[in-house]
């Protein structure tokens, strides 16, 4: 386990019962789960990021590390919830709402289908076109990942230099 056995009515005791942990989504007023939902596109990006969590924290490199193989069991647990959720979507068996956490393939499908649905019915639609800031996240996620590399390169090397001595 991640935490030792003998911490968990401690950790349990402090955190949920008396509050003291970080707040999160469920200390919000109001909150249910099951008022949002997630759409196809996002849950499959979801299940990939799992996959390659599970793949890393489950090969030979990890395999001897009881926290590592605790990790592959939570994220395997998690995945196959989101599998489910990504199925239950798929099917129509969820259905999603415009305030449900859309992907950008999912917004512009049911944009063209509003758009299709006023021409029918010679509505004109009066929203205006939100500006695409897509670029400027894919500009810094560029940059984040250049740094990324550039520290990674620099401890290697840092490694190289000391494994030489």
């Amino acid at each position: 386990f991640v935490i030792a056995q003998e911490a968990w009515d401690c950790i349990w005791e402090e955190l949920i019962v008396n509050g003291k942990g970080l707040k999160t989504v469920y200390d919000r007023p109001g909150f249910n789960e099951d008022d949002y939902n997630f759409s196809e596109e996002m849950l499959s990006e979801m299940v990939t990021e799992l996959d390659r969590l599970i793949d890393k924290y489950g090969g030979s490199e990890w395999s001897g590390k009881a926290t590592a193989n605790r990790v592959v069991e939570l994220l395997v647990e998690h995945r196959a919830l989101i599998q489910v959720e990504l199925n239950e979507v798929v099917s129509g068996v969820r259905k999603l709402r415009d305030n449900d956490f859309l992907g950008a393939k999912e917004r512009q499908r049911r944009k063209e289908l509003k758009a299709e649905e006023n021409e029918r019915n010679g509505v004109v639609d009066a929203v205006p076109e939100q500006k695409d800031h897509s670029g400027f996240f894919q500009a810094m996620e560029r940059v984040l990942e250049k740094m990324r590399r550039g520290k990674l390169r620099q401890q290697s090397e840092k490694n190289v230099a000391t494994e030489s001595i």
